[in-house]
């Protein structure tokens, strides 16, 4: 590898592989190190992609294969009361796709080891240090040898023990918000009314996904038996659990896999050290609430990969990586926010809790902005950036897929590129060329936009010449 212009990413999960993949489709050599072996586990918890992250996937041309893969839910019940339909998203994915995480985990993966990403299972960071000029891993492999791995940048992508968190020193404030929770791979003798099965009675809480396998994953908990993650789990508890919140077990059997765990909600107070970031459950893990924490952790590393590409092949200058905090971490706070609240509120058993609860219920059914602000939030399209001072107003807006004279917005942001949207002639000359895509709008607007390749809104201007465009694109495409 090329020291300088490296980087090296830790933790094959979901944010870093599409990190990964970004930076080698970009031309940057990128090593992946991760200590499970090669293979893809049925283990984790997300079962849910969002539509902001769908369009993500979209802009790299994988949404397609994972819908035909998926099943779509266009509609929610919250609280069992409130109903929220996602058929009125402002979004080409107007619907929650249900998929297993394993499943966004091999498409991600073969896209990376396709653009040339280095991935390299059952290596374990041990150490890191940095200087001025880099970053240098301490691994050990399967074999029990040690390496120094050297590259520019590093990201830790690896969960919520995170090696590359402690090895910067950095905290993970928070708590345990919800213990024992109970998992469990199961087979059901009668298949359930929805798509996902969700609700909570009392101190019960359970939630039903499938698989597409012929079986569903259970995730339930009482808050009666608080026990530890070690204590022995067997079927009849997680029956007992789900007849409680559900009313039905649905004669589930078979089950091939069972655990318990602890949800937490914690965030780094940073994200950035030096050379060295944080992205996904690294850096931020909530409850499972809102199905929000796969779809947070892939849009910090949809917001990262382009900024390092652009700083490491000379297009901006470093001081861009620090966007990377000022952007995210207010996300990642908001998430937390969200997802606890959700969690509090099914849970609520005292009588002002749960007045709390019917008055925001009638209120998000009654009052539309707020409803339509609520799921914005959930499915991360409502989350704008912060602007400079007299920017236009749709400056750090995400931009939906936008009907083009060429096609749409998301096609022509697969490669990393910027989108220069303008209703003025312009030609992107020499090696700009690579960086930045031209369209004209479909339709007779005047507005002229250049989005950044992670679809938000660099800049804008409602009427802008030629030079105007000029000194934008060199501003922000370099």
């Amino acid at each position: 590898m090329r020291t300088q212009h490296s980087v090296i990413v830790v933790g094959a999960g979901p944010a870093g592989l599409l990190l990964a993949g970004d930076l080698a489709a970009a031309g940057v050599p990128v090593t992946l190190v991760e200590k499970r072996p090669d293979r893809i586990s049925n283990l984790s918890r997300a079962f849910v992609l969002h539509a902001r992250t769908l369009e993500q996937l979209d802009a790299r041309g994988l949404a397609d294969g994972l819908e035909k893969a998926g099943r779509p839910l266009d509609s929610l019940r919250l609280f069992g009361r409130l109903s929220i339909d996602l058929g009125t998203l402002p979004s080409r994915y107007n619907h929650l796709l249900v998929i297993p995480q394993y499943e966004v985990e091999k498409a991600l993966e073969r896209r990376a080891v396709e653009a040339g990403a280095d991935l390299r299972h059952e290596t374990e960071v041990t150490g890191l240090t940095q200087d001025s000029a880099g970053v240098t891993v301490e691994v050990r492999t399967s074999g029990g040898q040690t390496q120094s791995l050297r590259a520019a940048y590093v990201v830790g992508t690896d969960g919520m023990r995170s090696a590359v968190r402690e090895a910067i020193g950095l905290p993970f404030p928070g708590r345990s918000v919800i213990r024992s929770v109970v998992l469990a791979d199961v087979r059901l003798a009668e298949e359930p009314e929805n798509l996902l099965t969700v609700n909570a009675v009392g101190d019960a809480f359970a939630f039903l996904a499938p698989f597409g396998d012929g079986y569903h994953r259970v995730i339930a908990w009482n808050r009666a038996r608080d026990v530890p993650d070690s204590e022995p789990l067997g079927l009849d508890e997680v029956r007992e659990v789900t007849r409680l919140a559900l009313g039905h077990d649905f004669g589930m059997h078979d089950a091939r896999w069972m655990s318990r765990f602890h949800s937490d909600e914690r965030q780094a107070p940073a994200y950035r050290v030096g050379r060295v970031f944080l992205a996904g459950d690294a850096a931020h893990v909530h409850t499972p609430a809102g199905g929000q924490g796969l779809n947070t952790g892939l849009q910090d590393a949809a917001n990262l990969s382009w900024k390092l590409a652009a700083v490491l092949r000379g297009h901006a200058e470093a001081d861009l990586l620090d966007s990377y905090q000022a952007e995210r971490h207010p996300v990642g706070r908001s998430v937390l926010r969200s997802s606890g609240g959700i969690v509090r509120l099914a849970m609520a058993k005292r009588p002002w809790t749960l007045a709390l609860r019917a008055a925001l219920t009638t209120f998000l059914d009654h009052v539309g902005p707020a409803r339509r602000k609520a799921v914005g939030a959930i499915t991360g399209i409502g989350y704008r950036y912060p602007a400079p001072r007299g920017a236009h107003r749709l400056t750090g807006t995400r931009v939906p897929d936008v009907a083009l004279a060429g096609g749409r917005l998301y096609e022509a942001l697969r490669g990393g590129r910027f989108v220069l949207i303008t209703p003025e002639p312009y030609a992107a000359a020499g090696a700009r060329a690579d960086r930045l895509a031209v369209q004209r709008w479909a339709s007779d607007r005047r507005t002229t936009v250049l989005v950044r390749p992670d679809g938000y809104v660099a800049w804008a201007a409602d009427s802008a010449d030629a030079a105007a465009i000029e000194e934008a694109v060199t501003a922000h495409v370099g």
